[in-house]
């Protein structure tokens, strides 16, 4: 099935916006959400909050601004490190420095420390089982949807120069083959 290159840069355009809204609002995360002191972020870094309610506060207010549309983005090496460097960032801000029983100096919690405290799944595996749940909807949609075209439909007209751009399609099987399950044709 081809789907005409005008027609898919057109939606391509669409969701490049969303993408650019959506890394504005993270920047305003990160700066503090305009440098108010009832922010998010100083309610993170706050020592009268329980550590549970700070986990409250980021699965129900943060994850869901920074993971919107995930299920179709199709992330490179570096975008996914980018990403698990945020999330390390907001965890940091939660979990406060961590005294060294040796020494008795204060350092930064490593990467594991966060995920034991955090003891959920990281970031990367939400985004690539949200991405396998929305290629099963994808797959039952059959053909005859525009869904189902623009995801996994072919272009048609010249290819750019240059190397391809990731495909959402490749990025299923790659997390297919994660789960044990590469053999398998998921369309």
């Amino acid at each position: 099935m081809y789907v005409s290159r005008k027609k898919w840069e057109g939606a391509f355009w669409v969701l490049a916006s969303s993408v650019v809204f959506l890394q504005k609002r993270i920047v305003d995360f990160k700066l503090g959400i305009n440098n108010r002191k009832n922010s998010v972020q100083n309610l993170l870094s706050s020592s009268l909050l329980s550590k549970n309610l700070k986990i409250k506060i980021y699965k129900t207010i943060i994850l869901p601004v920074v993971l919107y549309g995930c299920e179709t983005w199709s992330l490179t090496l570096r975008e996914e490190r980018r990403v698990r460097v945020f999330e390390n960032r907001v965890l940091r801000r939660m979990f406060w420095p961590k005294r060294d029983e040796v020494t008795g100096e204060w350092r930064k919690l490593h990467n594991e420390e966060l995920n034991v405290l955090y003891s959920s799944l990281n970031i990367l595996r939400v985004i690539k089982s949200r991405r396998m749940r929305w290629a099963g909807h994808v797959a039952r949609m059959g053909e005859g949807k525009s869904v189902y075209r623009f995801l996994v439909g072919k272009l048609g007209g010249k290819k750019p120069l240059g190397r391809p751009m990731p495909r959402w399609e490749d990025d299923i099987k790659m997390d297919l083959q994660e789960v044990g399950c590469g053999g398998m044709d998921w369309i």
